[in-house]
């Protein structure tokens, strides 16, 4: 019978510092941790629960960075950071908080565990379908210490010194994401005011979502927006007709209610935002 000293040292071997682990997890780790094993660890204090079949090694603090970790690499869930969230942790947005709580956006198909947003009181987490067609197109991985609270760039494919991968969305990527919630999610204003300060996208990395991304909305979102700016990226873009057979679709849009119909994009705009069409002479 393993003693208490060994179950310590394996059960820290197991549970990453930083990061919470579910029961089930502990289970098909060792054998020793099934449902008495675990609970005798919660009563010695080898284990914390923070959640009911959620635990963490003692006298953790958790973070929403740990607990995107785990999902990615303890539960192996496909959720990533991406949109506004994304665009934040690469500098091209501040976050000012209008409430208690911070919104951590995360995309993919699997769902939101029941326990996630129970854990830290201060952090929100919202779960968005990812845009369809990109698949892991525009996806980059930073290395998270869990130990240290701090972003890395990313070296090895598995995890040393505390240091996990951290999948999220490039900027060019959370962008595209950050417009499919247009306009319930946020205004069209703030989008804009987003893109005036990203001066430094890839030409090349945007021009591969567009074409995979089937978006007909995020697309003339996208092009509409871009002309609005002077970016000397987007001169290097190709025309919405030359992405694929889609190009921006067929049809009108109505995004913004009350709005004055954009005639080249078919797309329904804040009237304040609204430009009339080019006026053009002929014979």
């Amino acid at each position: 019978m393993p003693t208490n000293a060994d179950r310590r040292k394996t059960l820290f071997e197991l549970v990453p510092e930083g990061m919470p682990v579910t029961r089930a997890w502990l289970a098909g780790q060792d054998s020793g941790f099934d449902r008495h094993g675990v609970d005798n660890l919660v009563k010695s204090g080898l284990l914390v629960s923070v959640a009911p079949g959620v635990y963490t090694r003692p006298a953790t603090r958790l973070t929403w960075q740990g607990l995107v970790s785990a999902l990615q690499n303890v539960l192996r869930s496909d959720l990533t950071v991406g949109g506004l969230s994304a665009l934040e942790l690469h500098g091209f947005a501040h976050y000012l908080p209008l409430s208690s709580r911070r919104t951590i956006h995360l995309y993919g198909k699997d769902n939101l565990p029941k326990w996630l947003n129970t854990v830290v009181r201060d952090t929100q987490f919202v779960r968005h379908l990812p845009l369809p067609g990109l698949g892991s197109t525009g996806l980059i991985n930073q290395e998270y210490d869990t130990a240290g609270g701090s972003f890395h760039a990313f070296e090895d494919p598995g995890p040393y010194e505390g240091r996990w991968p951290f999948t999220m969305s490039s900027p060019e990527r959370a962008f595209l994401e950050l417009l499919a919630d247009i306009p319930g999610g946020i205004s069209f204003a703030h989008a804009d005011e987003l893109l005036q300060g990203m001066t430094s996208l890839s030409p090349r990395r945007l021009t591969a979502l567009l074409e995979k991304c089937q978006s007909v909305k995020v697309r003339r979102l996208f092009y509409w927006l871009t002309e609005r700016h002077t970016h000397a990226w987007a001169k290097k873009l190709p025309p919405p007709d030359n992405l694929d057979e889609l190009g921006l679709g067929s049809g009108k849009r109505e995004l913004a209610k009350g709005g004055k119909l954009d005639a080249k994009y078919l797309i329904t705009v804040p009237e304040d935002m609204w430009t009339p069409p080019t006026r053009t002479t002929g014979a």
